[in-house]
């Protein structure tokens, strides 16, 4: 196969890009340095299609080693023909090469290698022909051996029948056909072990849905549903089809000695070895097809989380609420540095006297170190806490507004080692309320310290392949981070492991050089660090910057190997390095792209990207961002009406439909039949993603299971 032509067809690119992507990966580039700083090389591929051109190359590089031992197997088999090297060479899937493999791969003991051992595959064959004219008694008695086995003729016939039911099952041909019908014609069936009981899967109970048409949620909800033993699932095929069929393909001679005999040969593999295990390769093709539609959705909430606009120059009020251990306070400066820390107890079980003592902290903290934001983490208590914080500014009319900000993974960082190595004097409470202030200063700097599985903004998370979810998110916040790039004299380790190029030990090194020798005066002087070598410097210099160093030219994403092109850009054009940064509207005044670019020695895209840094140095992507909703009162949810309208922020997108925070404790569901009336929407990431600010409109309220119904049609 030839990988990268195939490559081109699947992403609908020229081949050059191909090429040209797969020689700088096999180089060592990172993802994100490709994209930014090898964009003539490419064609301009960005991240998500470099991405998937990753996938595609390490699938296919895989199952090309999957057959070369394929091969080498069957060939010292001695059973290697021309043709059947030329269908697994030219096999497109893992599942193609197994298929074709299974007649060659060794077996455990199985009745038909048994029936083998006693020396009826003779008999089977005589069968398989379906010339005899000898019925099946007279056939069989000379089979009938007491030393190996085979006591009677019915024995012996059975084992013949045996060994041509595995023979059956192993045609790849048949298999590929069965497995056909089985997509096409199957359906998913699932029952409830015990339909009184109570549970999440009760829509499951008695369900069944085309195996064409079951959408991924369904898919990874049965899952779990029989994982935890509660639903039965099967996959229903076209029984009466595939036995008429097999029976076609098998019985090529109308011999009334051989027919019946067939039949039942027939029958027993379909039953015992081909149903079963082409039900269990859809289950996990549906599985895999549902995990790699929930991994995306789960990369697309996770970018907009991360890319949401830090909020700039506040002193903020982190609040992680509880009931009986008090709410944690962490008063936080404009630059993340922690001024002070306390614990209050306005929420059950309290008093009236606990209740006004904790307003009046909170009043003596936000007046001492001049708070104007607080940030309310929507854990336990976060309603209750709401309420309080309402409370208190409308009896002290203090310039105060607050966010409720999510806090999940706040409790996974909070334990972690790296938060007891960050605040070695705090408790975890403390930690986490110092954290929940942070996300709300710069979601991307505090959200990259926690797990990206534990951030909350998926579903069924916990079901799924574990490496394929880590790798992709992992890619994610790496994107993420790099399109943001990082002041190289104040992030952390957490922050600088992503960074293009920079494995933890280096980032672990720069932060031991700063602290050694004081800030970076330059990029250059990366290089001084321990294991940062001339590649992970490549890969890594553009995204790190240096505000007030040695060349004005450390602060812009311009990489060091461009210096000496934007230095003559410079001198062309007359700008001097002061002006960096004030330059608006000097992308207008250049005529000719090319022509400059030539002169210059660089690409086109190069030059343009250079061009917009001169203008605007170290642009931050999440300025495009909506911001969030800062918040002066509160609603309850006793206190929506249906037809209200309210603006909220999408929380978390899902298959089916979109959380919206619209100010009260619980979030309200906008089913995805409900977010356009313009047109028919495949996927709510079509129409809104986590972050947006929407309006929204309430349809139902159920208190008693605490569920909020709302439409964006409005």
């Amino acid at each position: 196969m030839d990988i990268n032509q195939k490559i081109t067809e699947e992403l609908q690119i020229e081949r050059w890009q191909t090429d040209a992507a797969v020689s700088l990966i096999d180089e060592g580039n990172t993802i994100p340095f490709i994209s930014r700083y090898r964009k003539e090389a490419t064609g301009q591929l960005n991240d998500e299609q470099l991405r998937k051109l990753f996938e595609r190359l390490n699938y296919l590089r895989n199952l090309e080693e999957k057959k070369a031992q394929v091969l080498k197997s069957i060939d010292e088999q001695g059973k290697l023909t021309d043709e059947l090297r030329e269908q697994i060479e030219n096999a497109e899937t893992q599942v193609a090469v197994e298929d074709l493999y299974r007649p060659y791969r060794p077996k455990r003991r199985t009745r038909a290698t048994v029936a083998k051992e006693q020396g009826l595959e003779p008999l089977a064959n005589i069968i398989l022909l379906q010339q005899t004219d000898k019925n099946a008694k007279e056939l069989a008695k000379e089979f009938v051996n007491e030393e190996k086995g085979v006591k009677t003729v019915k024995e012996a016939l059975q084992g013949a029948l045996d060994i041509i039911a595995e023979v059956i099952s192993d045609n790849a041909d048949y298999r590929k056909v069965i497995r056909d019908k089985t997509f096409r014609l199957g359906k998913i069936t699932s029952v409830a072990k015990d339909a009184e009981k109570k549970t999440v899967y009760e829509n499951y109970y008695k369900y069944e849905e085309p195996v064409l048409k079951i959408a991924g949620h369904r898919v990874l909800a049965v899952n779990r549903g029989e994982a935890e033993k509660v639903l039965t699932v099967k996959i229903v095929a076209p029984t009466e089809e595939i036995l008429e069929y097999l029976e076609k393909q098998v019985i090529t001679r109308d011999n009334p000695n051989t027919s019946p005999l067939l039949k039942l040969a027939v029958s027993d593999s379909y039953a015992r070895l081909i149903e079963p295990s082409i039900a269990t390769e859809i289950r996990n093709a549906l599985t895999e097809k549902a995990e790699d539609g929930a991994i995306s959705v789960f990369g697309k909430n996770l970018e907009q989380l991360l890319m949401q606009p830090p909020i700039v120059g506040k002193v903020v009020l982190g609040w992680d609420p509880a009931f009986r251990t008090g709410c944690k306070l962490a008063v936080v400066d404009a630059t993340g540095k922690v001024l002070d820390t306390t614990v209050i107890y306005p929420t059950a079980p309290t008093t009236p006297e606990k209740i006004a003592k904790a307003k009046l902290t909170l009043q003596q903290l936000i007046k001492k170190y001049h708070v104007s934001l607080i940030s309310l983490g929507n854990g336990t208590a976060s309603r209750e806490s709401e309420q309080i914080i309402v409370d208190m500014l409308h009896e002290t009319g203090l310039p105060v507004q607050y966010v409720i900000v999510s806090e999940a993974g706040a409790s996974v960082y909070s334990a972690s080692k790296l938060a007891t190595e960050e605040f070695p004097n705090f408790d975890v409470g403390q930690r986490s309320a110092a954290s929940i202030a942070r996300r709300l200063q710069d979601p991307l700097a505090e959200l990259v310290k926690i797990d990206p599985k534990s951030i909350g903004v998926g579903q069924y998370q916990h079901d799924m392949n574990q490496k394929k979810l880590g790798e992709t998110l992992h890619g994610v916040v790496e994107d993420c981070v790099n399109k943001v790039g990082v002041d190289l004299n104040t992030a952390s380790v957490s922050l600088l492991t992503y960074i293009s190029g920079i494995s933890s030990a280096i980032a672990k090194n720069i932060v031991s050089y700063r602290e050694q020798h004081g800030r970076f005066t330059n990029r250059r002087q990366l290089l001084k660090v321990d294991k940062l070598g001339a590649k992970a410097f490549e890969q890594c210099a553009g995204f790190l910057r240096i505000n007030g160093g040695d060349n004005p030219l450390d602060g812009t994403s311009v990489h060091p190997e461009s210096y000496q092109a934007t230095e003559q850009l410079m001198k062309k054009l007359k700008i001097s390095p002061e002006n960096i940064g004030n330059l608006a509207g000097l992308s207008k005044t250049i005529r000719n792209y090319g022509k400059l670019a030539q002169e210059l020695d660089i690409g086109e895209p190069t030059l343009k990207d250079i061009v917009a840094e001169l203008e605007k140095p170290a642009r931050d992507p999440r300025d495009e961002m909506p911001k969030p909703i800062l918040r002066s009162d509160v609603l309850e949810m006793k206190d929506l009406k249906e037809g209200m309208i309210l603006k909220g922020t999408v929380r978390n997108v899902i298959d089916f439909g979109v959380f919206v925070d619209i100010g009260v404790h619980q979030d309200g569901l906008v089913h995805i039949s409900q977010l356009s009336a313009k047109k028919f929407v495949k996927h709510p990431l079509e129409v809104v993603k986590v972050g947006d600010v929407v309006d929204v409109k309430v349809l139902g309220v159920d208190l008693q299971k605490k569920r909020i119904s709302l439409t964006m049609i409005i």
